[in-house]
């Protein structure tokens, strides 16, 4: 049995132990449900080179979900024995930082974590992005 501070490892990236954070209970709109599963069908083709990268454990380990609804927003990337939402941020987002800002700090809110890229740093740097991801979750949760 785990005493009640002690802090589980989910992986290890590069030596150092990933602590696990998993968010209990967090807000799911159902009526977003089928706009979700319209998404994972379709798949921008970003998301589809990152989803090769990480689906079936390939990144560390590291179980990832695509499109998971948190609230009343869908997030593109989601791990949650981290509480860490990726988000590919393409031309879609041009003229919506207000908007980008309020869903992020929502998020935050509720103890989550937000990594950011570009589509076309998935596209033209992915190996760089991947260190970077690796690096992010070394700063935030080890």
């Amino acid at each position: 049995m785990t005493a009640p501070n002690e802090k589980l490892i989910l992986t290890y990236i590069n030596k150092f132990p990933i602590n696990r954070n998993f968010i209990e209970d967090l807000p799911y709109n159902h009526s977003l449900a089928s706009r979700a599963k319209s998404l994972r069908k379709a798949g921008n083709y970003p998301e589809v080179v990152f989803w090769q990268q990480v689906h079936k454990r390939k990144f560390w380990s590291i179980d990832f979900d695509r499109q998971r609804i948190i609230g009343n927003y869908i997030v593109d990337f989601y791990v949650k024995n981290l509480g860490l939402i990726i988000e590919i941020d393409g031309s879609s987002h041009n003229d919506k930082e207000e908007y980008d800002n309020k869903r992020e700090q929502y998020l935050k809110s509720l103890g989550l974590k937000v990594f950011r890229t570009s589509d076309l740093k998935v596209l033209h740097d992915l190996g760089n992005l991947m260190t970077d991801l690796e690096q992010f979750i070394i700063q935030e949760y080890s």
